[in-house]
This record gives C-alpha cells, sequence and structure tokens, in this order.
C-alpha cells in the first residue's frame, strides 16, 4: 500500500512539474512570436487598404508595400464635428491610435440605441483613424474605417474614396466569417470590381450608394450609385448597405465628407 501511495504521488508530481513546465514554454512562446504576429498584421493591414486603393499591383514584398503604405497620412477625425484633431485627449497619436479599443471604452465611444445603430456595432468611437493620400497639395485619396454585422458576422473593411470624397476607389474587407460562395463573396475580386467609379451621395447630398437585388441596370440613372447585390446573401448585402448607410450618414463620416467636398476638411 505505501509503496502504492509513493508510486501515484511521485506520477502526480512528474505531471504537474510538467504541466508547470508547458505552461512556461507555451507562455514564452507567446511573448516571443508576438512581436512577429503584429508586424504581420500591421502588413495585412496595408495591403488592403493598398488593395482597396487601388495601389497594390501584384505580389509585392514587404518593403514594397511598406513604402507604398508610407505615402499615406494618418488623421484623427472628431466623428461629431467632422474636423481633424492631431492627438487624442490622452496624447495618442493618429498613427498610433487603436480604433477599435475606443470603441470598447465608454469613455472613448457612445452607445448606439436600436434606431441609430442600424450597422448592428454597438458601440461608436468619438475619434476615427482616416488615411489621406496626397498628390502634391492635392487629396488623392481618403481611406475610411467601416464595419457591420452581415449574417453571421462584423465585416471589417476599407472604404476608399477619391479626394473629391464623394467618389469610391475601392472596398475591402479584411475580416469577416460570412458564408463562403455567398455572403463571403465580399472577397470576390469580380465582385469588389463594380466598386470604383461608383457616386456616393446624391445631388441632395443623400446618400445614396446601395445593393441592388437582381443587378444593376447599366441604362439606368441610379446606376452611378449601385452596384449588384450578392447573388443568394440577402441578409450580408443588406449589412453591406445598412453599413454605408451609417458610416457615411451623420453619425458616421456624413459631417466630416461634406466638409472635405466643400473644401474646408
Amino acid at each position: 500500500m505505501s509503496q502504492h501511495k509513493e508510486t501515484t504521488g511521485h506520477t502526480l508530481l512528474v505531471a504537474f512539474v510538467l504541466c508547470i513546465v508547458c505552461s512556461v514554454v507555451v507562455a514564452g512562446a507567446a511573448v516571443a512570436l508576438k512581436p512577429a504576429q503584429t508586424s504581420n498584421k500591421q502588413l495585412d493591414r496595408q495591403k488592403n487598404i493598398l488593395s482597396a486603393a487601388g495601389l497594390l499591383d501584384g505580389p509585392m514584398s514587404k518593403a514594397d508595400i511598406e513604402a507604398q503604405f508610407s505615402r499615406f497620412e494618418a488623421r484623427l477625425v472628431d466623428l461629431d464635428s467632422g474636423n481633424y484633431v492631431s492627438e487624442t485627449d490622452n496624447g495618442v497619436q493618429p498613427e498610433d491610435f487603436d480604433q477599435k479599443k475606443a470603441s470598447k471604452d465608454p469613455g472613448q465611444s457612445i452607445d448606439l440605441d436600436g434606431d441609430t445603430d442600424i450597422a448592428g456595432i454597438g458601440r461608436r468611437e468619438n475619434l476615427a483613424q482616416v488615411y489621406i493620400l496626397k498628390d502634391g497639395v492635392n487629396v488623392s485619396k481618403i481611406v475610411l474605417p467601416i464595419r457591420g454585422y452581415g449574417l453571421w458576422s462584423t465585416l471589417w473593411g476599407y472604404l476608399v474614396l477619391e479626394g473629391d470624397g464623394n467618389t469610391v476607389a475601392g472596398l475591402a474587407y479584411y475580416d469577416q466569417q460570412e458564408t463562403p460562395g455567398l455572403g463571403g463573396e465580399v472577397d470576390n475580386p469580380a465582385w469588389k470590381a463594380q466598386w470604383p467609379g461608383k457616386r456616393v451621395f446624391n445631388d441632395a447630398g443623400a446618400v445614396a450608394i446601395h445593393l441592388k437585388k437582381g443587378g444593376v441596370d447599366p441604362a439606368s440613372q441610379d446606376a452611378q450609385y449601385q452596384v449588384d447585390a450578392l447573388s443568394g446573401a440577402t441578409l450580408t448585402s443588406k449589412g453591406v448597405d445598412y453599413m454605408l448607410q451609417f458610416w457615411l450618414g451623420e453619425n458616421g463620416f456624413g459631417p466630416y465628407l461634406q466638409k472635405v467636398r466643400g473644401g474646408q476638411a
């Protein structure tokens, strides 16, 4: 009996020590890999922005992507006023601002009610990080971060506008879990190719761009505001519509884009 107890105790001790060692190894690996993971995440974000802006010319090396992206300038926009701000209340600079984190902080965001929250995001950050590309002294591209709920997931992406603040240069989603072959077609290059050249606002200044169920009629006067809806993905298509309505509207980038179009930003 004594020998059995000693054997059991020894086995438990060995198992305990192995658990501790494995935990230390896993924790150490996680810490060691974090810089690489952060770098890869940043590179992927840069690639998506360049892709949406039409500036990703085929396969590019990390150095080429970083060099191309360095042409963009990060700016912070106060979504309520539409004005640029140089830094956050805590002194965070535009290039270091974590918008996703800010959206979860009650001190840096607002709670949206059911009627306002058409994109299904819950909270909206007070400040947003946009990227500006200039051609000399003139703005040629404006990159707007957008997100909204589809059928199964929140779609995170970038809408890129030309410098006029009204013409679409491109759209790209970098994180979504929609149904492959249906809502997941937001990643289809053929679908994304429909966006460049579309107009966002009508002559009255209202958000007019939307997905057209059944396909766009090129002869229609409204074709300039329309993109084909995703076939067989009604709820994801509605999610994209609601997302655009929200982020281009008065509770999103609407005040900012109004100033861009008026030459005041």
